[in-house]
């Protein structure tokens, strides 16, 4: 393929020389590609001139050296203001740090180093044209076709070679520079880009820096935000690849680490438009739990976001955690330190360099002409103008006198990193040492194996250094050309103390070491404020998480019977316990029973024992005067029988209310049916008696069978018998026993709950029980009002089928409160009260209707107490037939006057 090439010789020279201010200048072929592959132009090269503005040190080796000595130009302009600490001392470290490796005789010694030293003026593209200088020498040139005007061959000097270059600054700047510099091999150490992604060496395997990597800071900050409790948090960043960067490793490192959500992550535009600081705060605002603010932004940006965080009377509101730009500065929050108190800041672990602050305040206009930008500094740092020839002088300053000193007539502090500038050059040096006792053994300076310097080779080297730094920390590589994380912690305090400003309050190495008694936020509140999506549930609470936001949740009250089993779920305490107060576990449900001091044993007590007084009573009357007319006239044997019946429904009250065991339970399940079984039998075998009499009576004049008084017996003790036979045949298939039944006094307030201890019997187990005598009592009824048109003086019939009525009624009255009352927390209590009160109140309706008058008679009237003429069943039925003579002649019209004379002897 032809060349491509231009040639232009000044007049005055007789010869070219590539690299000269004037002469020919040459575009060759391989560095016609190189700017083509970079996206510069021949045009670009050329308007910069061949050799760019920079630093010249004379050495056996030379390093390279890339410093933001300007700020970024305005539009069109490539440079503009000159930076003093991040410009000056930083370029003036590696000036330093080079006086210092030459002279000592222990480090390369007969080796000196030199330098070329370029400014990147802050910007990334203008650092890569800088940047082309570094190459040259490696670029192969064809100048066999160029030619003096005079015709001879150009004497052509050999470019200087760098080795390495010491920079850039700005990760932004660094990455672009190692993009050229990885193709010709020269290893890159930075003293201050940060950005994550520089350690991927895949694709920068030559870059190395002595400061760590932001996906170490970010760590730390992570770790920060965990150990103050937050873990709902905003970002911010600028845009550009420090702030993105940051940020990203921030999110990654956090996702990782889990507990830790963010709200929201908002880029800072390069050139944001106005309001637009006003509108990321009032963002930050949606989502107003979170406080903490993690912060990746240069200076200005970091100004900016506080200015409109107190435009917005948010002072105090958020809680700032700030990267190594905002770090210990004081120009980001110059007037506004009240919005900014509180704000934990990170910054590189670093130290200041005695034998360097001597160095530089000792730099004069004389003695470091070296520096072709010192004058300018001069000029800045005091304020005055220098006259230089072809310059004409501003009268609106003064003039400098040359005899200005740094540090007195002047503010002078160390800039910051100072310390890792002189560390890289140091890691180059030592590199080199190795490199050279390694290749070249004996000889004194720089042998053949190291002319040229390979840069894989030197890059082997640097990696495996291992030294003591300018602050006398550890300097180091990992795999990826990263220096361990060491950073310090520092809190901007203004309350409670004497000094306002920045007080480190921890530091982080591979983990956090954080003073939390010694932080302060704002207003001298000691306790760390809250940046969290939700504040913890309460005891007996469980967590409803929020879906897609692992930090934020809703708090939910384990009701009921449930208890908080962990932080998430809730579960039900088992069936014979309940929740505690709090809900944190479960506890034992109380056992209760019916006590005899309870309203609702009192009443069917005292109705018991009313009864049984009074059935005592009438049992000793009979016995008494067992062989009077009216205890003959009732049937004898059948009273006592039925007198006992009522006396057993009288008892059994105590039985239902006395604490329930074995033995209670089995006197339960024979009693409470065989009372109302006697009582009933008894009455039914009266009233059929009766029935049979007189419906015999109507039939013949021969008395039915089964009337005497043993028959009656016999016939009431086998109705008897039945209940009693199912009553043992329930003992033997479920034998007696007590239960605690949980789930009648279980209402919704667990606190209410009860266990109640009870005997085995179920609602239908005691339905079933009296049933028998239920159908008893309504035979008995049938047969009351079969037996209602027989005379009232003659028997006992009426007085029987009054108290059977009665006895429906109670009964009837009974099932609906018995069982209506199933679903209340009283269950027992009601149900035992009822049961218990229905019960004497039939027992005492028989009482009453059959035996109280008697007794009232015996008592009170024994004149009435006679016997009557006994009448013979001839003689009954004739009665009955005469009876039934009248009620058909009434019906007829026509009345009889006979009447017939009752006997009470039946």
């Amino acid at each position: 393929m032809a060349k491509i090439m231009t040639s232009q010789c000044h007049k005055s020279q007789s010869c070219c020389g590539f690299g000269q201010p004037f002469g020919c200048h040459v575009t060759t072929f391989p560095r016609l590609l190189l700017m083509l592959f970079l996206g510069l132009s021949p045009e670009t090269w050329a308007q910069q001139g061949t050799q760019p503005h920079s630093i010249k040190i004379e050495g056996d080796i030379t390093l390279g050296g890339l410093f933001p000595v300007h700020s970024r130009g305005p539009a069109g302009v490539p440079c503009g203001e000159i930076k003093r600490e991040k410009g000056i001392h930083r370029m003036e470290a590696m000036l330093y740090a080079l006086d210092q490796i030459n002279s000592d005789p222990d480090l390369l010694p007969n080796i000196t180093l030199g330098a070329r030293i370029l400014d990147t003026c802050s910007r990334d593209t203008y650092a890569l044209e800088q940047s082309l200088t570094f190459v040259q020498a490696l670029i192969q040139k064809d100048n066999s076709d160029v030619r003096c005007s005079n015709g001879e061959p150009p004497i052509i000097p050999k470019p200087e070679r760098v080795v390495g270059v010491i920079g850039a600054s700005g990760s932004s700047v660094s990455i672009m520079v190692a993009n050229v510099l990885r193709l010709f091999a020269i290893p890159q150490i930075s003293y201050a880009s940060t950005a994550p992604e520089l350690s991927d060496k895949s694709r920068y395997e030559f870059f190395s820096r002595v400061v760590p990597p932001d996906s170490y800071q970010a760590q730390a900050m992570v770790d920060i935000v965990k150990a103050m409790g937050w873990n709902y948090v905003s970002t911010l960043a600028s845009e550009g690849n420090y702030g993105e960067s940051g940020v990203d490793a921030f999110l990654q490192i956090s996702r990782e680490a889990g507990g830790l959500c963010i709200a929201q992550s908002i880029k800072i535009p390069r050139e944001p438009k106005p309001g637009g600081f006003d509108k990321i705060i009032k963002r930050l605002m949606e989502t107003s739990n979170a406080r903490g603010v993690i912060i990746f932004a240069n200076e200005d940006d970091i100004r900016r976001v506080l200015e409109a965080a107190k435009r917005a009377n948010l002072t105090g509101h958020f809680l700032f955690v700030g990267s190594d730009s905002w770090g210990a500065k004081s120009s980001p929050i110059l007037d506004q330190e009240d919005v900014a108190e509180g704000a934990v800041t990170i910054l590189p672990k670093r130290a200041s360099i005695d034998g360097f602050d001597n160095y530089f305040t000792s730099r004069s206009l004389e003695n470091n002409r070296r520096n072709i930008w010192f004058a300018e500094y001069w000029e800045d740092d005091f304020k005055c103008k220098l006259t230089r020839a072809g310059i004409k002088y501003d009268l609106g300053r003064r003039k400098c006198t040359g005899e200005e000193r740094i540090a007195q007539e002047s503010q002078y502090e160390q800039e910051g990193k100072v310390q890792f500038v002189i560390d890289a050059v140091y890691v180059m040096a030592h590199a080199l040492h190795s490199m050279n006792l390694d290749l070249c053994p004996g000889s004194m300076g720089v042998c053949e194996k190291m002319d040229p310097v390979e840069g894989s080779k030197l890059l082997q080297y640097i990696r495996s250094v291992n030294f003591n730094g300018s602050a006398g920390t550890g300097v180091m590589f990992n795999e990826n050309g990263d220096a361990p994380g060491r950073y310090d912690i520092f809190q901007f305090q203004l309350s409670n103390t004497t000094n306002p400003g920045y007080r480190c309050i921890g530091q982080w190495t591979n983990h956090l070491r954080l003073n939390a008694e010694e932080m302060q936020w704002s207003g001298g509140d000691s306790a760390v404020p809250d940046s969290v999506c939700s504040f913890p549930c309460e005891l007996g609470e469980r967590k409803k998480m929020v879906k897609g936001v692992p930090c934020c949740w809703h708090c939910e009250l384990c009701d009921g019977y449930q208890y908080q089993l962990d932080e998430l779920n809730c579960d039900m305490c088992p069936f014979d316990m309940r929740p505690m107060p709090n809900r944190t576990g479960c506890r034992s449900t109380p056992i209760i029973k019916l006590e005899w001091s309870s309203p609702w044993a009192i009443i069917p007590v005292f109705l018991a024992v009313l009864g049984i007084l009074a059935t005592s009573g009438c049992i000793i009357t009979f016995i008494r005067f067992n062989d009077s007319p009216i205890v003959r006239a009732s049937g004898r044997e059948l009273s006592y029988v039925l007198l006992t019946g009522i006396f057993l429904i009288y008892l059994i009250t105590f039985l239902m209310i006395a604490e329930p065991s074995a033995p209670v339970c089995a006197f339960r399940r024979l009693l409470l049916g065989l009372g109302m079984c006697i009582t009933y039998s008894a009455m039914l075998t009266k009233t059929n008696r009766i029935y049979r009499i007189f419906e015999q009576g109507k039939k013949a004049v021969t008395p039915p069978p089964f009337i005497s008084p043993a028959s009656q017996l016999i016939i009431t003790f086998i109705l008897i018998g039945v209940q009693l036979l199912g009553v043992f045949i329930w003992f033997g298939v479920v034998p007696p026993h007590t239960i605690i039944d949980y789930e009648e006094q279980r209402p919704p307030n667990p606190e209410f709950a009860r266990g109640v201890l009870k005997c085995d019997m179920s609602d239908l187990a005691l339905v079933l029980c009296l049933s028998y005598s239920i159908v008893l009592m309504v035979t008995c009824t049938v047969y009351a009002i079969k037996s209602r048109g027989v005379p009232e003086t003659f028997n006992e019939a009426k007085p029987i089928g009054f108290t059977m009525y009665t006895t429906c009624i109670v009964w009837l009255a009974f099932v609906p409160i018995f069982f209506g009352t199933a679903q209340s927390t009283e269950k027992m209590f009601i149900q035992t009260t009822t049961l218990t009160v229905s019960m004497s109140l039939s027992a005492t309706v028989s009482l009453g209707m059959l035996y109280i008058p008697k007794v009232y008679v015996i008592i009170f009237h024994p004149e009435q107490n006679v016997q009557k003429r006994k009448r013979s069943f001839k003689a009954v039925a004739s009665a009955v037939t005469t009876q039934l003579s009248q009620k058909e002649d009434k019906q007829n019209g026509e009345s009889k006057s006979s009447a017939i004379v009752p006997d009470r002897s039946q």
